[in-house]
């Protein structure tokens, strides 16, 4: 699938090595640049699923019965194809999702990073062996689970499969993947790239479809481990119906992150920062900042900040929202803010773009004086809106952040160190910044939140991934028979 061929392609489920046209319904797939149909996603059933999970089962021995070091060959061509072909992936995420081209092109890299990270497996996971008593050793060696899935989201097409199918492959999975019905066609050309890589047919195979081939996977009893990026309400559902099929399970939901904002503040830093973080991405990432608690007099960020948020163009250095039904649900809030007495500073209702008049864009907005008991400053808008709380107390900005059902992010903006660790300690969130809009820690340092934000134990990411997606097998042998005899023989 190149770029200049992807008018209307046919997204396919991928078995075995081979895409396959199975005779389902389909669905339409619009570019949220220009809301022009751009491709048709079918909307698998059960059949699909289980001949995916029979392909990978067949793929499974031969896969796991190689060294790591064997697997993570595949990996190391694979990035050298990702780089290759830096520029379509760039162009496919810019069309199917609508990130501008330099956000789609960071979203790659992010992704190479990812993989350069399961190439470093086998340096990192090294076996602990031990002589425990005498004449007797105990070793941890690290197994494959056998056949996972990953159901990933629409916000990051590319880089979230790649959260989660290289470790897990690298580590001697074989994988089911599940990509949002908006967005396939970052992952078909994902498989694609695999396939040339050399990765054996089955190791990695693709279902395409809705909340049905959602449910099946939380019940297939062959699949022994699910991994989720998705709304916080979604994720519930998949934790609690996979954990009750006895699988492995972390679901990431979604976020409502707060950033502390004190006086002392670097005025040029807060506000480019703050600004980057409410509308990269048009806001459409789970760090995403989206509400900000002012402490005192910040009223000279408040004004630089909208300032910088004026000068975000979109179609120009601001992408598209995924859809018309997002569109209309941002700017609802945004509405339902200023009827309930908020004052809106950058208004980013009924934008326009010259020559995509079809396509779904919210312009940057910022709303100040609002309360926390409002909904724009309780749910998850996924848009580019910053809500602005103030309180004169540093505990009380403290304590409207952790009133937040969320926990995925915050951070704190100020000059003064003694504060920011104050805040640091205080705050109920998995992943906290100072003077930074987007805290996400970078490999080997695993994602993942906290409360709402995150369900399930361990990671799907960096080093911790590791044990979420392998079994620890213990082992004590005793080789020599004259050794002292205690409790252990």
């Amino acid at each position: 699938m190149k770029v200049d061929t992807l008018n209307h392609p046919t997204s396919k489920n991928y078995i075995a090595g081979q895409f396959k046209d199975h005779d389902y319904k389909k669905m339409d797939v619009f570019s949220p640049l220009d809301g022009t149909v751009i491709s048709t996603v079918p909307l698998s059933d059960n059949k699909a699923l289980e001949e995916a999970v029979a392909a990978a089962q067949k793929a499974f021995p031969a896969w796991s019965a190689l060294t790591m070091k064997e697997r993570v060959q595949i990996f190391f061509k694979f990035r050298t194809l990702l780089e290759e072909n830096i520029d379509e992936l760039t162009e496919i995420v810019h069309i199917e999702n609508g990130k501008i081209r330099s956000e789609a092109k960071a979203e790659v890299l992010k992704g190479i990073e990812l993989c350069e990270f399961a190439c470093s497996m086998p340096q990192l996971i090294n076996d602990q062996i031990q002589e425990v008593s005498q004449g007797v050793e105990c070793r941890t060696s690290h197994h494959p689970l056998g056949i996972v899935a990953s159901i990933t989201p629409f916000n990051f097409p590319f880089m979230v499969p790649l959260w989660t199918m290289p470790n897990a492959i690298a580590l001697g999975n074989c994988m089911i993947m599940k990509p949002s019905e908006l967005v396939p066609l970052s992952v078909q050309r994902i498989a694609e790239l695999l396939k040339e890589a050399g990765l054996p047919d089955g190791v990695f195979n693709i279902v395409n479809g809705d909340k049905v081939i959602v449910e099946a996977i939380c019940d297939h009893p062959a699949i022994e481990a699910v991994s989720f990026v998705g709304s916080t309400r979604v994720a519930k559902i998949v934790y609690k119906r996979a954990t009750s099929n006895l699988k492995r399970c972390v679901a990431l939901g979604g976020a409502k992150n707060h950033l502390i904002v004190l006086p002392d503040a670097h005025l040029e830093m807060a506000a480019t920062n703050i600004a980057a973080s409410m509308a990269g991405c048009a806001g459409q990432r789970c760090m995403a900042a989206s509400a900000m608690v002012g402490v005192g007099n910040i009223d000279h960020i408040v004004k630089r900040l909208c300032e910088v948020a004026r000068d975000i163009v979109p179609g120009s250095s601001l992408g598209s929202v995924i859809s018309k039904e997002a569109k209309e649900r941002i700017e609802r809030y945004i509405t339902e803010a200023e009827a309930a007495g908020a004052k809106v500073l950058v208004d980013g209702r009924n934008a326009v773009v010259e020559g995509k008049e079809g396509g779904y864009y919210v312009a940057p907005t910022v709303i100040d004086h609002v309360t926390p008991d409002m909904a724009i400053a309780k749910e998850e808008v996924f848009g580019p809106v910053l809500a602005i709380m103030r309180t004169n107390d540093i505990d009380e900005a403290i304590r409207i952040e952790n009133s937040s059902n969320y926990g995925n992010a915050s951070s704190v903006f100020t000059q003064n160190g003694g504060m920011a660790r104050y805040v640091m300690d205080r705050v109920s969130a998995g992943m906290v910044g100072v003077n930074i809009g987007v805290p996400v820690p970078r490999e080997p340092f695993s994602f993942g939140g906290w409360n709402e934000s995150k369900f399930g134990v361990s990671d799907i990411t960096g080093h911790s991934s590791v044990h979420f997606w392998t079994k620890l097998k213990k082992t004590t042998t005793k080789w020599n028979p004259e050794a002292f005899t205690n409790w252990m023989s």
